[in-house]
Parts: structure tokens; C-alpha cells; sequence
């Protein structure tokens, strides 16, 4: 691992109320991610990696215990800084792809870079780079209810990738491909991974993502149970 801490958690603990008790979600998780890495938390569902990453993105907050990511304190956090932190340094891609159907491919990846205040020039440049690196380049003016379901996905990693974050957050991001476009999206991320030296950390359950992963971190009943470097 790499001898820069991006993500640090200690006794990482988080509860949810549910029907008048007390979920325990994730108990006393003990991670370090290196800058570069490219990792994966591993496990059935409901082992805790989807809230796991949901913390470590500051989408939630700890319940004890603690998780610093690129020197900040996800549970010390305000909304207003928490969203900062997402805009300007973490990238995320979903299942769902979550792409805004009226905009076309080029309007969603800069959707991003709107946020930052970015000049129209810089935006321009930064978005033909995405496309171009997501191999795209011809499908700028469409929307996405004419792509494929492997495009949209590459549309999303896209505009996750469009800031040139340091970290890019996954979940379950071949949910719903066939398994040749789950290698080429996988594939995809790994050379950015590799030009850009993003760390890419994925929660997934899927074989095919494993076979990438150069670092499995295995969950179960919220904890981790094994942390296995290949």
C-alpha cells in the first residue's frame, strides 16, 4: 500500500434505528487506503460495504469511531463542508447510472464541473478529455435514452472521472451489464487508475469485479474478516 493515507478509519462504528432497535451496520472497521490503490470491500449483501462507502464518501456519518479522508474528518463535517469535499475530490458511479435524461452526454459529464465554477473553456477541454478517455468522443450530443447500457455506465464514469478527483467511489458499478461490457467498463477504470493514479475503492459482490481488484477487503455482519492484497 501506498505510504499516503487517503482514507483512515478507526473503530469505525455505525448504527441505524430500525422497528424501535438498534441495527448494528458496521462494527469497529479498521481500514487504511493508499493513495493509487485500487481496492474492493467484498461481501453478501447487507455485510455493510454499501454503508461503508457511504461514510467514507461523507454521504453518512459515524455513529462512533472514526473516518478521515484526504485529512478530513468525515463526523466533524458540516453539510456545507462535507459537499465541498464530494465536489472537489470524490467521484461517484453507481448501479443505476443516475445520468439527467434531458442533458446530453457532454451536458452530464460537466454537470460537475458547473459546480466548481469552472470556466467554459476549462469545461469544454475537460469534458472532450473524459469523453476521449471513456472512448466517447462521437456520442457528446446524444442523451442518454440512445446509449446502451455499457455507454451510460461509461458516461458515468465519466463524470466521475471529469474533475480528475482523488477518489473515485463505486457501487456495484456492473450491476446491470453483460459481461463483456462489465470488462470493458472494468478495464476502462483501471487505466484511469493507472494514467491518473486515482484510488478507486468498490463495494461489490460480483466475481468479475474481484478479478480486477488488486486488494480485496472482505465483509461480513459489518465487520471486516479478511484484507487480502494480490
Amino acid at each position: 500500500m501506498s505510504e499516503t493515507k487517503l482514507i483512515h478509519t478507526h473503530d469505525l462504528v455505525k448504527t441505524y434505528p430500525v422497528a424501535g432497535c438498534e441495527f448494528v451496520a458496521l462494527k469497529n472497521v479498521n481500514i487504511d487506503i493508499g493513495k493509487g490503490e485500487f481496492s474492493g470491500l467484498v461481501g453478501p449483501s447487507g455485510s455493510g460495504k454499501t454503508t461503508l462507502l457511504n461514510v467514507i464518501g461523507s454521504l453518512d456519518i459515524p455513529t462512533s469511531g472514526s473516518v478521515t479522508v484526504l485529512d478530513h474528518n468525515i463526523g466533524s463535517l458540516t453539510h456545507k463542508q462535507a459537499a465541498m469535499l464530494r465536489n472537489q475530490h470524490i467521484g461517484f458511479i453507481f448501479q443505476t447510472y443516475n445520468l439527467l435524461p434531458v442533458y446530453t452526454v457532454f451536458e452530464n459529464i460537466e454537470f460537475p464541473l458547473l459546480l466548481l465554477g469552472k470556466s467554459a473553456d476549462d469545461r469544454k477541454k475537460m469534458v472532450n478529455d473524459a469523453l476521449e478517455w471513456v472512448g466517447l468522443s462521437a456520442k457528446a450530443d446524444m442523451r442518454p435514452a440512445q446509449l446502451s447500457g455499457g455507454e451510460s455506465q461509461r458516461v458515468a464514469i465519466a463524470r466521475a472521472m471529469v474533475k480528475k478527483p482523488a477518489l473515485v467511489l463505486a457501487d456495484e458499478p456492473t450491476a446491470n451489464l453483460d459481461a463483456k461490457n462489465s470488462h470493458h467498463i472494468l478495464e476502462t477504470m483501471e487505466k484511469l487508475n493507472a494514467e491518473l493514479q486515482t484510488t478507486f475503492l468498490f463495494a461489490t459482490h460480483d466475481e468479475k469485479v474481484m478479478q480486477y481488484m488488486k486488494r480485496i477487503i472482505s465483509l461480513e455482519d459489518g465487520k471486516v474478516v479478511k484484507d487480502e492484497t494480490k
